[in-house]
């Protein structure tokens, strides 16, 4: 496949959450069209089988590519994290991902290098995090994480200041706030809807990260070493979804802060 500055970026996660990168890759390359897929219709991942998960991906990685994506930005944490070897052998572009770019950003704000990590059960099974923190900080980061399935379908019913969420939160944080933590890694694309909410909860002692703003910025950093960055604009961006395409627009419309002109519905 050839790829030039006119391609669009690829984004995919399993459902609204990698939105949050969208939002930050629009913001920080406003030129850039973006291909996002949504697989609305088999969320939530993080509590599906890795094999389920890596060929869920496999699936969005051909679509996408079909596109003449130049860039594949992994949204999710859970494909991040059991699918990417995979993804990437199939992928003639550069592939970026979450983990990396979040465990990253923790250690670059945390002081006493007590890190927790929440996310879904998919991914912390794979301690993918915990193992990319000792890659990139060493082995005396101190790692804690919980799996925190509830917190996808909240978000995704849009229940992100309600009792009922406050309450799983609650249930979840606080054998975790034990462990005198600084920082706090959001590991799931979904979870930074919830930053406002989490940020009561944990108090001001601790800091929320998640990899959004990191991963903008790896994606304009890759295109601008390949000499692939879209200098025209407007750009215009295509939401496919595989399930309820105006309710995705609806809640997607409020996580972006934009319109979304252009929402279709895939069957895969």
């Amino acid at each position: 496949m050839h790829c030039d500055a006119t391609c669009p970026i690829g984004i995919f996660d399993s459902g609204v959450g990698g939105l949050t990168v969208a939002r930050a890759v629009m913001d920080r390359l406003p030129n850039e069209r973006i291909v996002y897929f949504g697989d609305t219709a088999r969320v939530p991942y993080g509590v599906k089988s890795p094999d389920t998960v890596a060929r869920y991906a496999a699936q969005i990685t051909r679509f996408l590519l079909a596109k003449n994506v130049k860039l594949l930005v992994v949204a999710c944490n859970t494909m991040a994290a059991v699918a990417l070897p995979a993804i990437a052998s199939m992928s003639p572009v550069p592939v970026i991902e979450v983990i990396s770019a979040g465990a990253k950003s923790a250690l670059a704000v945390s002081k006493s290098r007590r890190i927790g990590i929440i996310a879904t059960p998919s991914t912390v099974a794979s301690r993918a995090y915990e193992k990319a923190l000792e890659l990139y900080g060493g082995p005396d980061v101190h790692a804690v994480s919980k799996a925190c399935p509830l917190f996808v379908p909240l978000v995704e019913e849009g229940w992100l200041d309600h009792p009922a969420t406050r309450m799983v939160a609650e249930e979840y944080l606080r054998p975790m706030l034990a462990e005198d933590l600084d920082t706090l890694i959001l590991g799931c694309t979904h979870y930074p809807l919830l930053a406002p909410l989490l940020a009561q909860v944990v108090g001001p002692q601790v800091r929320l990260q998640d990899s959004a703003t990191a991963m903008a910025t790896r994606a304009a950093a890759v295109l601008a070493e390949l000499n692939l960055a879209r200098n025209d604009g407007p750009p215009r961006h295509i939401f496919h979804v595989t399930d309820m395409p105006l309710r995705f627009r609806e809640i997607g419309e409020r996580f972006l802060g934009r319109p979304m002109e252009d929402v279709r519905l895939e069957k895969m």
